[in-house]
């Protein structure tokens, strides 16, 4: 079985270049992408506490486990503290609850899913709102929430750590206070938001950038978004015996990202692992390029709107 090549991490621990995105992939749907990824070759899952399916994940990581199918040490778990944890008080017991939704005894990769904190009202209650629906923020600053993030790695819970949603301004922030530097930083990234800016800041000081939402979000009645369904695209794609998508996933490692693909489809999540036997030319590269407007579909409006102090989306990367 082939398996994806795996980049080495700022802490020497690999991580593979391409995972599975479990975004709304809830009830049993979930665990059967899971386990079809595993048994194709995936070894990188992404879930986070706000999906609400890190039981299903972790079933389907302990099936293939129990099947002989893996090994734990073969799985590389990503997933993300909610904003609602960000007190560093509650920092390790929002850890420890998702271990125990996992049914495992550490995380590879524990990701702060944003620079911004909500307010904690409950385990259950994601996205605070006032009577008004505005959503309840809070002002902690995500440099002591990472503090309390390490302690997790001297404890043995989790491996590496790493944010999420960050610009450079924040990242470099955290990189200038921590003790145990973030592996990556896991943002919005496709062919129509490349960042290759960032990527060439986070490469200049060893950290990766993991891609998420890496194809857009696939409005196939629109023909949506462009580079999927452009000609030039296409007899790319044509030459290579591939897809619109598989070419633009191939990119995005080619730039120095690390898709992680969402899907539920067995035979999609088939498709999305098969890009390791072509590689891009540069002018097929410069016109995956050419799509890059810096359009985000993920962006964070609800925060946007309330002009907090850490949207990370103000300014370039």
């Amino acid at each position: 079985m082939k398996l994806a090549p795996t980049v080495k991490l700022n802490n020497g621990h690999e991580m593979p270049v391409l995972g599975l995105g479990t975004y709304a992939s809830q009830n049993k749907e979930g665990e059967i992408a899971v386990k079809h990824a595993i048994d194709i070759g995936y070894r990188h899952i992404d879930t986070a506490y706000f999906y609400q399916n890190e039981v299903e994940v972790g079933q389907a990581i302990r099936d293939k486990i129990a099947e002989g199918v893996v090994k734990r040490e073969d799985i590389f778990l990503v997933t993300k503290l909610w904003n609602i944890h960000h007190e560093p008080d509650r920092v390790e017991g929002a850890c420890r609850k998702q271990l125990a939704n996992f049914g495992l005894d550490y995380i590879d990769l524990y990701l702060m899913h944003m620079p911004v904190g909500y307010k904690f009202v409950n385990e259950e209650t994601l996205l605070p709102k006032d009577e008004n629906g505005t959503l309840q923020l809070s002002d902690v600053d995500y440099v002591d929430t990472y503090k309390a993030m390490e302690k997790l790695v001297k404890s043995g819970l989790v491996r590496s750590l790493g944010v999420s949603n960050f610009n450079s301004e924040q990242l470099q922030r955290v990189l200038e206070n921590c003790e145990i530097k973030p592996v990556t930083n896991q943002v919005e990234c496709s062919p129509t938001i490349n960042q290759k800016k960032l990527i060439a800041f986070c490469k200049k000081h060893d950290v990766t950038v993991t891609a998420y939402t890496p194809l857009g979000r696939p409005r196939p009645e629109e023909m949506k978004p462009d580079f999927a369904y452009s000609p030039k695209v296409k007899e790319i794609a044509q030459k290579y015996n591939k897809t619109t998508t598989q070419v633009a996933l191939r990119f995005l490692i080619d730039s120095g990202a690390i898709p992680i693909p969402k899907s539920s489809t067995p035979k999609r999540i088939t498709e999305n692992f098969d890009i390791f036997d072509f590689e891009l030319t540069d002018e097929e590269k410069s016109v995956l390029e050419s799509f890059n407007t810096g359009e985000r579909m993920v962006p964070l409006n609800l925060i946007k709107g309330l002009n907090h102090k850490y949207y990370p989306f103000n300014i370039e990367f």
